[in-house]
């Protein structure tokens, strides 16, 4: 196997859970390759590198072999090796989210009668 869809590849790589949700990254631009983006049935080949954007985390990996089955976890991580300075972002990435407060937390069922008239004030009603 020389070259295979990216949207398919994806998804046996294990970065998204279904082949449509794969699909839909790459058409929201989600994932580039060499920096630019790309199509969900562009063919992918081995050396290729890849920007992927899950979440709040972007990955950057180069494609070490190409597979169109869905395999285990362990065997999904062969297909890919993840670039030193793209690691690095990541894992500062997600300390930076550990330390961060939950925007929600705060908030405690609906609002009282004096928040309501705060929020109406806010609004300027």
């Amino acid at each position: 196997m020389n070259a295979l869809r990216i949207d398919k590849w994806l998804w046996a790589a294990r970065f998204f859970k279904t082949r449509r949700l794969a699909q839909a990254a790459v058409e929201g631009g989600r994932v580039k390759r060499a920096g630019e983006r790309v199509k969900p049935a562009r063919e992918l080949r081995v050396g290729d590198a890849l920007e992927i954007a899950v979440g709040e985390l972007l990955w950057k990996i180069e494609v070490r072999a190409l597979s169109d089955k869905r395999g285990p976890a362990p065997a999904a991580r062969l297909l890919y090796a993840e670039t030193e300075a793209g690691r690095l972002e990541r894992e500062a990435a997600m300390a930076r989210r550990k330390l961060e407060n939950e925007p929600a937390q705060e908030l405690a069922g609906r609002p009282t009668k004096r928040d309501r008239r705060s929020i109406s004030r806010l609004r300027g009603y």
